[in-house]
């Protein structure tokens, strides 16, 4: 009897040490799925440049009289989307070169063009190694001037597309830890789902691809509990075309960008600034792009419109119902030399000009668990104008608006 006790209780201590040091030995690999099934009920009171069905909206259009001097354009549009519906994988391995290595996969339903609305798309796909006091991040991932950390918080998918800068881009990132609050970034990266124009019969996204010097930028964030707070700079040279007018062209579009942002949270509030100004920045989804000038050795040169923008976001930090508010602006400058041969601008119909657009919404998230459902006012006013000689607004300006009553659920997992 005693020896089957003792047979028993040896038994029970390997079982004990093994499922203790089982608990204590690091996993080698780790993965985890991650996203959310999401809908959108969307109604707005007149037509805009739009993108998937009107699930993004950007600005309202120009009057278009008929011939009885009808604005063919005030009329509204509704739909009911599910295709923002998101899946992710986050996945982390052994040690690389003393660095801990993870990485992430993750895609969508939106489609890349309007047509391939509803079909799988790319988002983010990349690997990060992480040492003490820096990283390098190497793949497809958001773009260095958007924050993740301080967007505005609308409802709208727009994620305040038109005033802060939208889109993922295949890049290098390294951050070096310069205190325990300071970081510095530094990218170099290569445009691809969202672009410059292309000139026409040239290929999609060729005056990134035919440039051989990637887009270059700086970022300097300092971030506490309860504040973020940053600025970045950027140099971005595209070449448009590699021939103009049959004969071999090196003319680059060369641009530079400024950026800055602030967010403040506490318990009970979170409050974000963001403002951006630069130069051809048609390729983040906001208005601008570039012109063409007829040279006297036949070759076309290139020079950016200049846009700038800011946005602020306030609202309330409470796990359960969290209103909020939005606001933001941005203004068309045009080009620095007039007398262009062929605009290449987003915000540009024939021989009007968007001025200045504004957005203001309001929003409640109501929370429980995993599930989230928000109703969202918003209402998008755009200034359209004569097209001048500079690509900015001129004569004959007219005011337009469109209202935007949405609700947005989701349940994620």
């Amino acid at each position: 009897m005693k020896k089957t006790q003792l047979i028993f209780a040896g038994i029970a201590s390997l079982l004990f040490s093994n499922a203790l040091f089982s608990q204590e030995k690091p996993k080698e690999w780790d993965v985890s799925l991650y996203g959310f099934a999401r809908a959108d009920y969307i109604f707005d009171s007149r037509q805009s440049a739009q993108v998937r069905e009107y699930h993004l909206n950007l600005y309202p259009l120009d009057k278009k009289l008929d011939a009885n001097g009808d604005d063919i354009n005030a009329t509204g549009a509704s739909n009911f989307l599910s295709v923002v519906s998101r899946l992710g994988v986050n996945f982390k391995g052994p040690n690389v070169w003393g660095a801990k290595a993870s990485g992430k996969l993750e895609g969508d339903f939106f489609g890349n063009t309007q047509e391939s609305i509803g079909l799988f798309r790319l988002r983010h796909a990349y690997a990060q190694l992480a040492w003490e006091k820096s990283s390098l991040t190497l793949g497809q991932t958001w773009y260095p001037s958007y924050v993740p950390e301080v967007f505005p918080g609308v409802a709208n998918f727009s994620t305040g597309i038109m005033f802060n800068p939208f889109g993922w881009v295949g890049q290098i990132r390294f951050r070096q830890s310069l205190t325990p609050n300071l970081s510095l970034d530094l990218v170099a990266y290569k445009d691809r789902e969202f672009q410059a124009p292309v000139v026409s019969g040239n290929a999609n996204n060729s005056p990134s691809f035919n440039s051989t010097t990637p887009t270059l930028h700086a970022q300097l964030q300092y971030k506490t509990k309860n504040v973020i707070a940053g600025v970045g700079a950027e140099y971005q040279s595209l070449k448009p075309v590699i021939t103009s007018g049959g004969l071999a062209s090196d003319e680059k579009l060369n641009s530079t960008m400024l950026m800055g942002y602030l967010k403040y949270s506490n318990e009970n509030v979170v409050a974000k600034f963001y403002g951006i100004s630069g130069g051809n920045l048609h390729h983040l989804v906001m208005l601008g792009g570039y012109a063409s000038y007829a040279e006297t050795n036949g070759i076309d040169s290139y020079k950016p419109t200049k846009t700038s923008a800011f946005w602020v976001d306030i609202a309330s930090n409470k796990p359960s119902v969290a209103p909020g508010v939005f606001f933001g602006y941005t203004k068309n400058s045009g080009l620095e030399d007039a007398n262009y041969k062929s605009l290449y601008v987003r915000g540009v119909s024939g021989t009007r000009v968007v001025d200045n657009v504004w957005r203001a919404s309001a929003r409640v998230d109501f929370k429980q668990n995993k599930f989230r459902i928000t109703p969202e006012l918003e209402y998008t006013a755009a200034t359209w104008g004569d097209l001048k000689t500079d690509a900015t607004s001129g004569n004959n300006e007219t005011n337009v608006g469109n209202f935007r009553a949405m609700v947005s659920a989701a349940y994620s997992f």
